[in-house]
């Protein structure tokens, strides 16, 4: 398989450095910018819908209070999903921003890729539906680090990251310059480091280079950070700030 070398920007919840992230205000700015791709995290509510939204709980984010998993659908969408971003003057509250639906959040990003992080187990057999049903197989790739959230959708052919264990045990056989040609993910998504230990990025993008499988650093705000990881190899940058990135990638001509 011929892996496409690209240095790619990936929108990190979307452009959440600048707006609510996870929120479709967010993503269409990120549209906006021309990302390669964006970022989301997807949880399940009481009544069994498929929502954007990163936390357990909506205190962070949110006006409200509680756990995502214990809320309808109709609550969540009462809460003011801009009521706590940004400087004192809070320049997104009340301006009817809400905890986005799956469905809309892939409606506003087409046809851009996607990576959507399963944070529940609940909600991985409805999001593999609901992909389907909107013939996005294409275009998603999917992760967790919740075991076995990922099953559903490798035994579909639909994309995804390397599970946390997978990735780890990369490391030894890349160190020891160990080819990979066959994997069953399709991106390695990772931090740069590791309880404070750096990766060795380069080596592990090498050593999955033969299966076309590429390696993504989370979360990458510094343009000297992102151009030092394109260099060693690096597929991909998630982001905060995805323009200041974008225009980093622009400098490596």
């Amino acid at each position: 398989m011929t892996l496409d070398l690209r240095p790619v920007v990936i929108a990190h919840r979307g452009n959440s450095a600048h707006a609510p992230e996870n929120t479709l205000e967010a993503f269409q700015q990120a549209v906006a910018l021309k990302v390669d791709g964006v970022e989301f995290d997807v949880r399940f509510t009481v009544d069994r819908q498929l929502v954007v939204i990163h936390d357990p709980t909506v205190d962070r984010t949110t006006n409200g209070s509680g756990e995502v998993a214990r809320l309808t659908l109709e609550r969540l969408r009462e809460l003011d999903a801009g009521h706590r971003f940004g400087p004192s003057t809070y320049p997104y509250r009340e301006r009817g921003i809400r905890v986005p639906t799956v469905a809309e959040v892939l409606h506003a990003t087409s046809p851009l890729h996607v990576i959507i992080e399963v944070k529940v187990i609940e909600a991985a057999e409805p999001l593999l539906a609901l992909i389907r049903s909107r013939g996005d197989e294409g275009r998603v790739t999917v992760g967790s680090f919740v075991s076995g959230a990922l099953i559903p959708f490798r035994r579909a052919g639909v994309k995804t990251a390397a599970t946390f264990p997978e990735g780890r045990n990369l490391v030894v056989p890349a160190l020891l310059g160990i080819k990979r040609r066959s994997v069953p993910y399709s991106v390695l998504s990772t931090p740069p480091r590791y309880k404070g230990i750096p990766l060795p990025l380069g080596a592990m993008a090498r050593s999955l280079a033969p299966a076309g499988v590429g390696v993504q650093v989370w979360t990458v705000n510094d343009p000297r950070e992102a151009l030092r990881l394109w260099r060693l190899g690096v597929h991909g940058i998630l982001s905060d700030d995805p323009a200041t990135i974008l225009k980093a990638r622009a400098s490596l001509g």
